[in-house]
């Protein structure tokens, strides 16, 4: 087994990192011949594989929805609407997000619109440090857009907007 430490481009910790665990399969199967690999992390152990026809998979492991394990400041009986809005109390441009850790907290708001069209660069950060976060979160946007496939956006902690983020396509 292998320890990962990972850490975000702001210099934090990160506890889990979907698509940096892949990184690091192609290059230790590259350099070692291995197939299949586990890993210890801060958010625990991770399983992963480089599969015959070059792709990758890690399995992130179960989600966690208990307040206390993603972790929220304030208790929350049902994670998968908890209390945060951005915008006007009477007309929130975002409200009611679902929370859960991947190894890392995650806040996902779920609209019926198009993704693209919400200022995610720009309430990112207020919604990454809101005191709800003690450990900050990763914020997503999510458009389900047929019964199975949907579009996100993620603004992630300490890395701010990404084009790709492993732990919130499973989140």
């Amino acid at each position: 087994a292998y320890f990962v430490d990972i850490l975000n481009s702001d210099g934090s910790g990160a506890q889990a990192c979907g698509n940096g665990m892949r990184c690091v399969v192609q290059a230790l199967a590259a350099e070692a011949g291995e197939k299949t690999f586990t890993f210890e992390t801060v958010a625990g152990i991770l399983n992963a594989r480089e599969h015959a026809d070059g792709s990758i998979s890690v399995d992130m492991g179960t989600p966690r929805f208990g307040w206390r394990d993603i972790p929220l400041a304030e208790e929350f009986r049902d994670t998968r609407m908890i209390e945060l809005q951005v915008g006007p109390i009477d007309a929130p441009v975002l409200h009611s997000p679902s929370a859960v850790s991947m190894g890392n907290p995650h806040a996902i708001f779920w609209v019926d619109d198009d993704v693209w069209t919400y200022e995610l660069d720009r309430f990112g950060p207020l919604l990454e440090n809101h005191p709800i976060f003690p450990e900050r979160a990763n914020i997503t946007i999510a458009q389900v857009t047929s019964p199975d496939s949907m579009i996100i956006r993620t603004w992630e902690r300490g890395a701010g907007l990404t084009k790709a983020c492993g732990t919130a396509s499973c989140a």
